[in-house]
């Protein structure tokens, strides 16, 4: 579910708003890389900043969703994409992802405006990555019908590892990760499939269901690879 077998190309046919939310956020990272005047402009006008939005600049609760701190901060929110998204993109299908991801960052950038002091100033995608977590746990608890066991187990387990470093690291915004995290358990009933009978997972580089999961009976080096970078992308983004 959560290992990637696609090429590039394949990649970018099967699952184009991740691709295109990914490639959104480079093209941003290079602006401030380059630190043009244009970009920096734009960077300044995309942060969410609670005393601006207090003013008027409502467009800063969406935009801070694509906008990342540095090169690290970016790329593990990247990466978090490309591992967690596909297999919800595939489900839920273009227009229910993108709607589903956004309206569970707007949330936890809402929520980040009401709880925290005006001079507060944020960026980045985790609460709507946190919005799909939120997403996978109603199917662990609610609808078994659409993941199977191991992929329920593994789901808990980053989920555990999410609420510690959520709590133990200052540098994280808090209130954007549970109330992303909350929002996306909410719209979850709402957008997911109507379907019921085996556990079923979207297999990588399909868009059907299948009923059952393939396990490998040995790990490959591609596999190892693909745990270690899971292993990292799952600590980055909580750090």
């Amino acid at each position: 579910m959560f290992i990637r077998t696609e090429s590039f190309r394949q990649f970018l046919r099967l699952y184009p708003i991740i691709s295109i939310l990914i490639g959104i956020h480079i093209f941003l990272w290079l602006l401030i890389l380059l630190s043009l005047p244009f970009g920096t402009t734009l960077m300044q006008h995309m942060i969410g900043f609670n005393f601006l939005i207090s003013e008027g600049e409502y467009w800063r609760l969406v935009t801070p969703i694509f906008v990342h701190s540095g090169f690290g901060h970016m790329l593990f929110n990247s990466f978090s994409l490309v591992l967690f998204g596909p297999a919800l993109e595939s489900m839920l299908g273009k227009f229910k992802f993108i709607v589903a991801y956004l309206l569970t960052g707007v949330a936890a950038n809402l929520a980040t405006f009401y709880i925290e002091p005006l001079e507060f100033a944020h960026v980045g995608s985790s609460g709507a990555i946190f919005g799909l977590f939120g997403i996978y746990l109603y199917m662990v608890l609610f609808r078994k019908d659409l993941i199977n066991q191991m992929n329920s187990q593994l789901i808990m387990t980053i989920l555990i590892i999410g609420l510690v470093m959520t709590f133990i690291n200052t540098n994280v915004n808090i209130i954007a990760h549970i109330f992303g995290f909350l929002a996306g358990a909410i719209v979850a009933p709402l957008i997911l499939p109507k379907t019921s009978g085996q556990p079923q997972v979207i297999m990588a580089g399909n868009s059907s269901y299948r009923p059952r999961m393939r396990i490998p009976r040995q790990f490959s080096t591609k596999h190892i690879i693909w745990l270690i970078i899971i292993i990292l992308v799952i600590l980055g983004i909580f750090l």
